[in-house]
């Protein structure tokens, strides 16, 4: 290789020299982008399918693999399969829904970017139902089919055949693909000796949607619960994202159910002799927004907690033996579970006994993950800084290494519905704690593009008592006696979401707290504990709280009777 000796250019000459690079940067783009072939796909579906126009969101995604289908590949955080959306509008049978080089993707931003190569493709698309709401609003959403807000499974929706293509955006392509399937209903397992499942209409929720709404609960029942029809049972009402499966993944077989459940091994303790006998029920309760309501009343959402807390809970302690008294009732969860167990008790002190609530969602707004809503301007970005601008994270390693960016995941929501409708996690949240906008779908928190936060939105979350932390210190006077010895709180030092450090603020003040002290407890998994830490195995978790309901159990109860 030859060499050649050069002059160290001056200040001026670096100017120059960034520049004409600069500009010679600017010019090769400007005509790759003249230049660039056209990309694109046409969607439709037949009218054998489907005889009338469908309002919804159209997905396109490419993967490397076929199996399980692309579009069970897509759609969730991190190095997924690429896919891209759009919405469509009254779209009838035979017309064409376009996906080209315009149309946003994740993580791949634009089909331009999508290397040359052998892919498998398939297209979704997801219906929404329109709702002419009580509050005289009318918006188009996506009506859960008693799947958990699934676009990529729910019952009623479009898909195609996987079809596998050669794409390279240099040489361009025009490929299509006819939506010619149906997901089939959901089917609900059967019940078993242990295991009931149930379903009622929501009087109160059906008002504010404008149509049938409906709540669930999978009940999981103690041993002998059928030989001893006189006998009654404390309950604990499990929070969980929606899910048909059994309480605690509970399994009469080994192998059911994943590792963390570790479901066979906790039904040979709820068998066993000198076990304590509880009921346990998860929610159901889907909402147009997302897999649950966070078991509150919203703006958005409607009054789910008031369906819950008047039609749910008492519909459950009719049908099943259940002690109708708040000592007997407690509460857990995990993650959204763990937010929501964890406001049920504080929002009803009067209602509940206890909460063990595990690796719960913000619970303090100033630690949003790793935004403060009130004070910062961006939610993209660490603030106070001029010059270099460090990314914000929204997600992690057990050892600390970052993984997704609050933009990446801003993005992937922006990809999967417009107005709030991605079914995700921050737009969940907005659906829950925010204010309705004009348009009549949640007013977002902050701008998926650019990530300026509205302020406005924040003080409203906060106003209305969705910022846990805040909500208990400005009413401790009120609610503080009612919950005194009741909140348990567990975390580790490594959650994946950062989800630890609104922890850490709700215990300073907790810890802190006088006439009442709160007498709970906090605790935090160390050294590099991420999110699903839990401290005991969840037979040590029952036991635990049939000691605390018996400790607490009314002068004349008798908890022996279903203590062993």
């Amino acid at each position: 290789m030859q060499t050649k000796t050069v002059r160290a250019p001056g200040r001026r000459d670096h100017l120059m020299v960034s520049l004409s690079v600069a500009a010679a940067i600017s010019m090769h783009w400007a005509a790759g982008a003249c230049a660039a072939a056209s990309v694109k796909f046409e969607i439709s579906f037949p009218r054998s399918l489907h005889a009338q126009p469908v309002t919804g969101r159209v997905f396109l995604v490419i993967s490397k693999e076929n199996s399980p289908d692309p579009r069970l590949q897509a759609g969730f955080w991190g190095d997924t399969a690429p896919v891209f959306g759009m919405d469509v509008n009254d779209l009838g049978p035979g017309q064409v829904a376009v996906v080209d080089g315009g149309t946003l993707g994740y993580p791949t931003r634009s089909l331009n970017e999508i290397p040359a190569a052998d892919y498998y493709i398939q297209a979704v698309l997801n219906v929404y139902t329109q709702f002419h709401r009580g509050d005289g609003r009318i918006i188009w959403a996506h009506m859960d089919r008693w799947e958990g807000q699934q676009w990529n499974r729910s019952p009623g929706n479009f898909y195609s055949e996987v079809k596998q293509v050669h794409l390279d955006p240099s040489t361009g392509y025009d490929l299509k693909l006819r939506l010619t399937r149906i997901i089939p209903p959901v089917e609900v397992p059967r019940d078993t000796e242990w295991v009931v499942r149930v379903k009622i209409q929501s009087g109160l929720l059906t008002k504010f949607w404008g149509r049938p709404v409906f709540l669930g609960a999978t009940v999981l029942l103690p041993r002998n619960y059928r030989t001893d029809e006189s006998l009654r049972y404390p309950v604990l009402y499990l929070q969980d994202h929606f899910s048909l499966e059994p309480p605690f993944g509970f399994a009469t077989e080994p192998g059911a159910h994943g590792d963390y459940w570790r479901g066979h091994e906790f039904y040979q303790s709820w068998n066993s002799e000198n076990f304590p006998r509880l009921i346990v029920a998860t929610f159901q309760h889907p909402t147009p927004y997302f897999d649950d309501s966070y078991a509150v009343n919203s703006a958005n959402n409607g009054p789910y907690g008031d369906a819950i807390m008047t039609e749910l809970i008492p519909y459950l302690e009719q049908r099943f033996r259940i002690i109708r008294e708040p000592y007997a009732r407690v509460l857990a969860g995990g993650s959204t579970g763990g937010w929501e167990s964890l406001a049920l008790q504080v929002y009803h002190p009067e209602v509940f006994g206890g909460t063990w609530s595990f690796f719960p969602d913000p619970v303090d707004f100033r630690r949003y993950d790793l935004v403060n809503i009130y004070d910062d301007d961006n939610a993209f970005v660490e603030p106070r800084h001029t010059w270099l601008l460090p990314e914000r994270y929204i997600m992690r390693q057990d050892d600390g290494q970052p993984e997704v960016t609050v933009r990446q995941f801003s993005q992937l929501e922006e990809v999967l519905g417009s107005k709030g409708r991605s079914g995700q996690q921050l737009e969940a949240w907005e659906a829950v704690y925010g204010p309705v906008g004009d348009d009549g779908y949640p007013k977002p928190l902050w701008n998926k593009r650019t990530g300026k936060i509205d302020h406005e939105v924040a003080a409203h979350m906060r106003d209305h008592g969705y910022d846990l932390r805040y909500y208990i210190q400005d009413n401790w006077a009120r609610i503080g006696p009612g919950l005194t010895g009741k909140l348990h709180i567990y975390c580790g030092d490594m959650d994946n979401y950062y989800l630890n450090l609104a922890v850490y603020l709700l215990e300073d003040f907790l810890k802190n707290t006088t006439d009442p002290f709160y007498a709970g407890s906090f605790e935090y998994g160390r050294p590099m504990k991420g999110h699903g830490w839990h401290p005991m195995s969840w037979p040590d978790l029952i036991r635990m709280m049939a000691d605390h309901i018996t400790r607490n159990a009314p002068s004349g109860e008798h908890p022996e009777s279903w203590n062993h």
